[in-house]
């Protein structure tokens, strides 16, 4: 048996398993810390409560604003004289409903189908070959 490197037996155990010294470190470190309790995070002094929340997505749902971006929801709000929340309010609670996205209606375009052509009888169906207007001549 060999004799065990002058750094300590850690030293000579992290060189014979290929594993580096600082990988077991932090991995005692981790199982000889106290356990953390994970507390819940303070509901904040002015977050709107469920009626208001309910009143705003209301709002957005509404037929004039249902086309309309949180931002522009806002604006026009404001021209009337009207505040509930902001425009990052508003996002927050359609994000929570799975709102958002594009708000309007928007086509969808058909996937390309390759045209196919196919002749019943002669003189149906007419090509021509470009190959030879880019290739030189030899």
């Amino acid at each position: 048996m060999a004799m065990a490197p002058s750094g300590g037996l850690t030293t000579a155990v992290c060189a014979a398993l290929g594993v580096s010294r600082s990988c077991v470190h932090r991995h005692r470190t981790r199982r000889d810390a106290p356990a953390t309790v994970a507390r819940r995070r303070p509901r904040p002094p002015r977050a709107l409560d469920p009626q208001e929340r309910q009143a705003v997505l209301d709002l957005l749902r509404e037929p004039r604003f249902v086309d309309l971006a949180p931002a522009e929801v806002y604006a026009t709000l404001l021209d009337e004289g009207v505040y509930h929340c902001s425009i990052r309010t508003m996002y927050r609670l359609l994000a929570d409903h799975g709102e958002i996205r594009e708000r309007r209606d928007q086509l969808r375009h058909p996937v390309y189908k390759k045209p196919e052509l196919l002749a019943q009888a002669p003189n149906q169906v007419w090509s021509w070959d470009i190959t030879s207007a880019i290739l030189p001549r030899r």
